[in-house]
C-alpha cells in the first residue's frame, strides 16, 4: 500500500531552523505533485507549499519567504526546509501526494513545536 511518512519535526526555539522530509512507497514518485500542509490547534489545514513533478516551487502565504520545498526523485522524497521560525509555525505538519486531480495521498503528520 502507498506509504507517506514524515520526518524531522521537533521543538526548536524562535528563530530556529527544521528541515522536514517525506519519503514515500509504492507511489511512481516523479509523477506527483508533492506538498506540505499544517495544521495548527483549532484551524483548518492549510497549504505551506508544493513541488510540481518538474521540479517548480510554489509557496503559500504560509510558507513564502521562510521555506523551501524541493525533491529528490532518485529517493522518492520531498522535503522542506523551514528557516527563522515563529511560534504561529507551531503546527502538524503533513505530505500529500497529487496525481491527475484523482489520486491524493496523505502522511500521518509530523509535530513541529516552536517555542518563544
Amino acid at each position: 500500500q502507498v506509504q507517506l511518512v514524515e520526518s524531522g519535526g521537533g521543538l526548536v526555539q524562535s528563530g530556529g531552523s527544521l528541515r522536514l522530509s517525506c519519503s514515500t512507497s509504492r507511489i511512481s514518485f516523479r509523477n506527483y505533485v508533492m506538498g506540505w500542509y499544517r495544521q495548527a490547534p483549532g484551524k483548518q489545514r492549510e497549504l505551506v507549499a508544493y513541488i510540481t513533478n518538474s521540479g517548480r516551487a510554489n509557496y503559500a502565504v504560509a510558507g513564502e519567504g521562510r521555506f523551501t520545498i524541493s525533491r529528490d526523485n532518485t529517493k522518492n522524497t520531498v522535503y522542506l526546509q523551514m528557516n527563522s521560525l515563529t511560534p504561529e509555525d507551531t503546527a502538524l505538519y503533513y505530505c500529500n501526494a497529487k496525481r491527475d486531480q484523482v489520486l491524493d495521498f496523505w502522511g500521518q503528520g509530523t509535530q513541529v513545536t516552536v517555542s518563544s
